[in-house]
């Protein structure tokens, strides 16, 4: 009895964790079932309010932990006796956790001025590319397209280059090219390669009415080299995102091949030409 008496003042700071912790639970179940659930329809974005949610339950903790060790007297104690290196304290404390505090700032700029957003699809350093799926106090998590999550510090992605697809408009511009041989056809290349285009299901008219009115073609197809043993076309294709534009750009490299193959149009192999002079 005596032993229990000993570590009686430890059943409330226990408590009071113990209390926090569950309210921390019933909050993150209550606002992500009342709050978030409102941006299912995909017509708002959530990621202010995700970012307040993670906000809100690390002041629950705080204010829980803050709480326990207040009533604990021992460490009352401990904490009156470094009153006197205080300052010395704050330097460490500071210096040790300044990583932690720019973290923290960057996620609170990002979430500001929104470079990109929850749901946006970004890519960073040219490798890493995804689909935004939480931004929280520390980290930014991204979902890449193997379902992997990147886990990149705020104060990381605040200082790189981002391309963002969704920032403004979805749509998406994909830029083809096509090498044929100098001996094909080249008004029969492009007519194929506009039919193609013209065909796909996801193909849409990103002409303007002023476009349309000035004659401008439904779509683009130019010669924009010539190369070693090719003629180089280029198309521009528009499509609703950039998900939809790479999986357009796929089904028309393999059409257009094909309709090549069918119409006599040649893709050629590197070709040398070896001259000899003289003789052995």
């Amino acid at each position: 009895m005596e032993y229990l008496n000993q570590f009686s003042f430890l059943i409330g700071p226990l408590v009071v964790i113990s209390v926090s912790f569950f309210v921390g639970y019933f909050f993150d179940k209550i606002y992500g079932r009342v709050v978030l659930a409102n941006f299912k329809d995909g017509d708002r974005n959530p990621t202010t309010f995700k970012f307040i949610g993670h906000i809100a339950r690390a002041i629950i903790y705080l204010t829980g932990f803050g709480m326990a060790i207040n009533m604990i007297p021992q460490l009352k104690s401990v904490a009156t006796s470094m009153f006197a290196s205080a300052g010395i304290l704050a330097v460490a404390i500071g210096f040790a956790s300044q990583n932690a505090f720019a973290n923290i700032v960057s996620g609170i700029f990002i979430v500001i001025f929104k470079p990109f957003k929850v749901n946006d699809r970004i890519v960073f350093r040219d490798t890493m590319i995804g689909i935004v799926e939480d931004i929280n106090l520390r980290h930014t998590i991204i979902r890449n397209f193997e379902n992997r999550r990147i886990i990149i510090p705020n104060s990381v992605l605040n200082n790189e280059v981002i391309v963002n697809a969704d920032i403004k408009e979805p749509k998406i511009c994909r830029i083809i090219n096509l090498g044929i041989s100098y001996d094909s056809d080249i008004d029969l290349a492009k007519s194929i390669i506009v039919e193609e285009v013209l065909n796909h299901k996801y193909y849409f008219d990103n002409r303007t009415v002023a476009d349309i009115q000035n004659g401008v073609p439904e779509v683009l197809v130019r010669v924009v080299a010539w190369a070693d043993s090719a003629i180089t076309l280029r198309v521009w294709v528009w499509a609703e995102d950039s998900i939809i534009g790479f999986a357009m750009e796929c089904d028309l490299l393999e059409s257009i091949k094909k309709r090549f193959d069918r119409e006599g149009v040649e893709i050629p192999y590197p070709h040398r030409t070896i001259v000899q002079k003289g003789s052995v």
